[in-house]
C-alpha cells in the first residue's frame, strides 16, 4: 500500500469509528467531510462502499452505531506538553505508541520482567559489538506493507539519527538486512542492547509510510492510529491484519482527563470504560461488581534531583537535611493511603538492586536540624524560617500536575520541611519541561519516572546522573559515578552488573544528589463490561489485543 491509500484509509476508518462516543449527529458530519475530502484526493479508490446517497449515510451511521468501542481516560496522555504525538522517534511520544497498542518492539517483557522475543523470534550474539536478530515471519504494518530486515533496518536508522537518547542508547555503528534476519554491530560494547531496544522508542514502524503531520505512525500493533487532537484525544481503530490474533474492540477512543475528579465520575457515568490515574481517594468507589480493577507494583519512581547550580543547593548541609525531613511512609501511607510503598533508592526491594541493597537517609527532623544548626542556618527573626548570611533558607521545588502523585508529594514535603525551618516555594506547571533545562528556574525539581523499563539497572544512570545523560537536569557530576558507569557499560554478566548497580546508587545517596521518594503500585480500572485491561510492572502495555467485551 502507498502513502497516498493509506492515509486516506486512515480518513475512511474514522468515519465509520466513532459510533457510541459522538452520536448520530457527528457520524453524519464525519461522513460529510470525509466525501469532501475523498473528492479532493480525486478518488474513492481508497473508501470502502458509496458514501454518496443518503441511504449509504444512513447504514454507515447504523455501522458505526452498533460497533464495539472502548473509551479509555487517562490522566497521564498529555499531548499537548512535550510529547503530543504517537511517534515513537520523537522524544517520549513512543510511550504514548506502546501504550495504546500502535507499536511493538523486538523484545519485550513478562510479568516477572524477563525479556521475551516479541516482533523477533531470537537473536545470537557471537562478540561484544555485533547482534544478529531474526525477525518474526507473517508481520504487516499497518500501512499493509512487510514487516521484514530492510523496513526494521530503515526504522532504527531514522531513530538513531532523529533521538539523541536512543542514539546515546544504542551506540550504532552499522545495520545489515538480509530477509527476516538483521545484523546490528554497535560501535562499542553494548550488554544491554537488548534492553534498550524494548524501550517504547524502538517501536517498529513503517518509514515509508512516513510519519503525518499530527504524528502518526504505522506501526504493528492491533490498534491503528486515526486521529489525534492535541491535549484531547487519539482514535484508534481495530488492525484487521494483526498478527498476534484479532483485536477485542472496533476502535479505540483515548480521552485526556487531567483532572481526577472529573475522571471518576466519567467512569461513574458510563462516559468512559476504564481509566488510569484515577485519585486514590476514589477507588474504593469502583471496589464492587461492577468494575474491574488490576494492581501491580512497578519501578516508577518519585523523587527529587537536586540543582547543583543552585547556590543554596549547593551546600550538602541543606540537600541532606532535605532528604532527612521528607517523611515517606507518612506520604504513602496517609496521601496515597498505601496505594505505593516508600522508596530507598532507585529501585524497588523486588529487585536484586534494588531498595534493600543500599542506605539512604531516614525521616529524622530532629536530625535535620542539628545539621542545620552545625552549617549556620538559624533562625534569627523569630520567623520559622532559618537563615544564613542574610539569605532565607528557601527553595524553589518545580513540579508538575499531570501525576497526581507529585503536587500530593510537594505539598507533604512543604509542611515537614517547614517544621525544621525550610521554606519550600512549589510551582506545580505544566510548563515544567522548558523551566527544568533552565537551572536559574529552580532547586529541586521532582518528577515520575520509571527506573528500570528495561530491566536493567543501567537506564536511570544514563538517563539521569551521567555528565552525557540527556535528563541531567540538575548538572550533577561524580566522578566515582562516572568511573563505575565505564564500567558497567563494558560488563555483560548480570550478577556483576547489580553489584555496580547497587554502588552507584550508594554514591548519588551517599552525595545527596537524589531523593527517592516512593514507588508506585499501578492500578487501572474498568467496567465490568470489559476484560483485558491489566496493568503491567513496567508501566508500558495497555491497551493490547487482549482488551475486549465480555461475552
Amino acid at each position: 500500500m502507498d502513502k497516498g491509500k493509506f492515509f486516506i484509509n486512515r480518513l475512511c476508518q474514522f468515519g465509520k469509528s466513532r459510533g457510541r462516543e459522538i452520536g448520530m449527529r457527528r457520524i453524519k458530519e464525519s461522513i460529510l467531510l470525509m466525501l469532501v475530502l475523498c473528492m479532493g484526493f480525486g478518488s474513492l479508490s481508497g473508501c470502502s462502499g458509496n458514501v454518496g446517497g443518503a441511504e449509504s449515510a444512513g447504514n454507515e451511521a447504523a455501522e458505526a452505531e452498533a460497533s464495539k468501542t472502548f473509551i479509555f481516560g487517562d490522566t497521564t496522555f498529555n499531548p499537548e506538553n512535550e510529547e503530543p504525538d504517537v511517534n515513537p522517534h520523537r522524544a517520549y511520544s513512543g510511550w504514548a505508541c506502546i501504550r495504546y497498542g500502535i507499536g511493538e518492539t523486538l523484545f519485550h517483557y513478562s510479568d516477572s520482567m524477563e525479556m521475551e522475543p516479541w516482533l523477533a523470534v531470537g537473536y545470537e550474539n557471537p562478540d561484544e559489538r555485533t547482534w544478529v536478530i531474526t525477525l518474526r515471519d507473517g508481520v504487516t504494518f499497518s500501512s499493509g506493507r512487510k514487516m521484514d530486515g530492510e523496513a526494521v533496518k530503515e526504522c532504527l536508522e531514522h531513530l538513531i539519527e532523529t533521538h539523541d537518547r536512543a542514539r546515546g542508547d544504542l551506540s550504532i555503528e552499522s545495520i545489515e538486512a538480509d530477509g527476516q534476519v538483521i545484523t546490528i554491530t554497535t560501535s562499542e560494547p553494548k550488554p544491554a542492547f537488548l534492553n534498550y531496544l524494548s524501550d517504547p522508542y524502538g517501536c517498529i514502524i513503517d518509514m515509508q509510510a512516513g510519519i503525518t503531520d499530527d504524528g502518526i505512525v504505522a506501526g504493528t500493533g492491533p490498534y491503528i492510529a486515526i486521529s489525534l487532537v492535541s491535549g484531547e484525544r487519539l482514535e484508534l481503530v481495530k488492525n484487521e491484519d494483526y498478527w498476534d490474533g484479532t483485536p477485542g474492540y472496533d476502535s479505540i477512543t483515548v480521552r485526556t482527563i487531567s483532572d481526577g475528579d472529573t475522571l471518576t465520575l466519567a467512569l461513574q457515568s458510563g462516559e468512559i470504560d476504564g481509566a488510569y490515574g484515577l485519585p486514590y481517594a476514589s477507588y474504593a468507589i469502583f471496589q464492587n461488581e461492577d468494575y474491574h480493577i488490576s494492581s501491580c507494583a512497578t519501578s516508577r519512581a518519585f523523587f527529587l534531583e537536586m540543582n547543583a547550580k543552585s547556590a543554596v543547593i549547593a551546600d550538602d548541609a541543606v540537600r541532606q537535611a532535605i532528604a532527612m525531613g521528607i517523611d515517606k511512609d507518612g506520604f504513602v501511607n496517609t496521601l496515597l493511603q498505601g496505594n505505593g510503598y516508600a522508596a530507598v533508592g532507585i529501585y524497588p526491594d523486588s529487585f536484586s538492586f534494588g531498595g534493600d541493597a543500599v542506605k539512604a537517609e531516614k525521616y529524622d527532623p530532629d536530625g535535620a536540624k542539628a545539621i542545620l544548626d552545625a552549617a549556620g542556618w538559624l533562625d534569627r527573626d523569630g520567623d520559622g524560617y532559618r537563615e544564613k548570611d542574610g539569605t532565607k533558607l528557601s527553595i524553589r521545588w518545580l513540579t508538575y500536575p499531570s501525576r497526581q502523585e507529585l503536587p500530593l508529594l510537594a505539598e507533604s514535603a512543604q509542611a515537614t520541611l517547614k517544621e525544621i525551618g525550610i521554606e519550600v516555594a512549589i510551582n506545580s506547571t505544566a510548563d515544567h519541561n522548558s523551566l527544568r533545562v533552565d537551572p536559574a528556574a529552580w532547586d529541586v525539581y521532582v518528577s515520575a519516572m520509571v527506573t528500570a523499563p528495561t530491566g536493567d539497572p543501567e537506564y536511570f544512570f544514563t538517563t539521569h546522573c551521567l555528565d552525557s545523560s540527556s535528563a541531567n537536569n540538575g548538572s550533577y557530576h561524580s566522578d566515582e559515578l562516572e568511573s563505575l558507569a565505564a564500567e558497567m557499560a563494558a560488563t555483560f554478566d548480570v550478577s556483576q552488573r547489580a553489584e555496580l548497580a547497587v554502588q552507584m546508587q550508594q554514591v548519588i545517596l551517599d552525595d545527596h544528589a537524589f531523593v527517592f521518594c516512593s514507588h508506585l503500585k499501578m492500578s487501572m480500572v474498568s467496567r465490568a463490561s470489559a476484560s483485558g485491561l491489566t496493568a503491567h510492572p513496567c508501566d508500558f502495555y495497555e491497551i493490547t489485543a487482549d482488551l475486549a467485551p465480555v461475552s
